[in-house]
């Protein structure tokens, strides 16, 4: 582990830097497909916090448990490199801070708008089987709605501020991941990923599971869902990934680089 803390910050800078250039160089076809896989996967970290939800007692410390679940989609996502949006709020910034062309701001709005249509689409698929198909117990997917009912009843401006910690989380473990190996990775993601659930942090795509879940059982509808749950998480996941993280690591090592 030495080995790793003693690599300096410029050098975890360049090694993201490198990779958003290589993610804004992709074509549509990888990016689309890479994040409704991560749509339907990140949809897991709903389905477990779930099942854990249905089975514990109604007590304070439950959700301290049923919170591990929600690390297991984040878990897929990472690890199997699929495309997440909040992952993307640092990687292809790093390489615009550095050179704020109008090429490159098109570069990333175009990532961006990839990514995020098709981890909501990912998302909407996920809720669709999930409710007509009937592939779960009926208990275990009560569980399930009262998590997403749970997230369902805050307001927009709480989803914006919610958004804000938790896209900082992630941005942050964009940054740590490249000093991690082997079991360190693993335990990083479930850490920062624990805590978001676990503070009842508002997650853009991981939320987006749950909001269309209600929209598909006509318990919630969908310009509600939009505007009153996903564009604020959004903002706020872009503002403390983006605006917060990203900057200030940015202005740290502007005069290194």
């Amino acid at each position: 582990m030495d080995a790793y803390e003693k690599v300096p910050s410029a050098v975890i800078f360049e090694a993201i830097r490198r990779e958003g250039e290589h993610e804004l160089s992709r074509p549509f076809s990888a990016l689309w497909w890479s994040g409704v896989a991560a749509g339907l996967a990140i949809s897991t970290s709903v389905l477990c916090k779930g099942f854990l939800e249905s089975i514990l007692p109604h007590a304070d410390w439950a959700a301290g448990v049923s919170n591990l679940g929600y690390t297991v989609g984040f878990l897929i996502v990472i690890l199997a490199r699929m495309q997440l949006f909040t992952e993307n709020t640092i990687t292809p910034i790093l390489p615009l801070f550095l050179a704020p062309s109008r090429a490159n701001f098109y570069q990333t709005a175009r990532l961006w708008s990839i990514v995020l249509a098709a981890n909501l689409v990912g998302c909407a698929a996920a809720a669709v089987v999930l409710v007509h198909g009937h592939i779960l117990p009926e208990a275990r997917f009560d569980g399930i709605l009262t998590v997403s009912r749970h997230y369902a009843e805050a307001t927009a401006l709480e989803h914006f501020a919610w958004g804000i910690p938790a896209g900082f989380i992630i941005a942050a473990l964009v940054w740590i991941l490249p000093r991690m190996e082997g079991a360190g990775e693993v335990l990083i993601i479930v850490i920062l990923t624990y805590v978001i659930g676990l503070g009842g942090m508002s997650h853009v795509v991981a939320g987006s599971t749950e909001l269309f879940l209600l929209v598909v059982r006509g318990e919630l509808g969908p310009v509600e869902a939009v505007l009153g749950g996903i564009l604020p998480a959004f903002a706020g996941n872009v503002l403390g990934g983006t605006g917060i993280f990203t900057a200030l690591t940015y202005a740290q090592l502007r005069e290194e680089i």
